[in-house]
């Protein structure tokens, strides 16, 4: 009896703390920033372009910045490329990611 009311309280502490680190209302806050940038590209872009941005499946964005300018960098975002989907990163974080990645040169 005693484990199972451990057990609960356990439970039950862990989610409420969980519950309250969430503390977001659902929007994102899009701020300018290399930091941001790079959150953001390792968390949307990484999978398939790597954390060094020498690729992997996608292509090498090592110097992505010689090739394209940002508004191009935010077209492929926005519409996609080849076998990459449009939409991975949405609203002001494409404008983040893309100045970003343009300075890559």
């Amino acid at each position: 009896m005693k484990k199972k009311l451990l057990a609960l309280l356990m439970g039950t502490t862990i989610v409420l703390s969980l519950a309250a680190c969430g503390g977001g209302d659902g929007t994102s806050k899009d701020t300018a920033g290399a930091g941001n940038a790079e959150k953001l590209f390792e968390q949307k872009c990484s999978s398939c372009h790597a954390t060094d941005l020498k690729g992997g499946v996608g292509p090498d964005l090592t110097k992505v910045g010689s090739r394209l300018d940002q508004a191009g960098i935010e077209k492929v975002i926005n519409e996609g490329r080849g076998n990459m989907p449009k939409g991975q990163v949405t609203g002001g974080d494409v404008t983040t990611v893309a100045k970003w990645l343009a300075a890559k040169k």
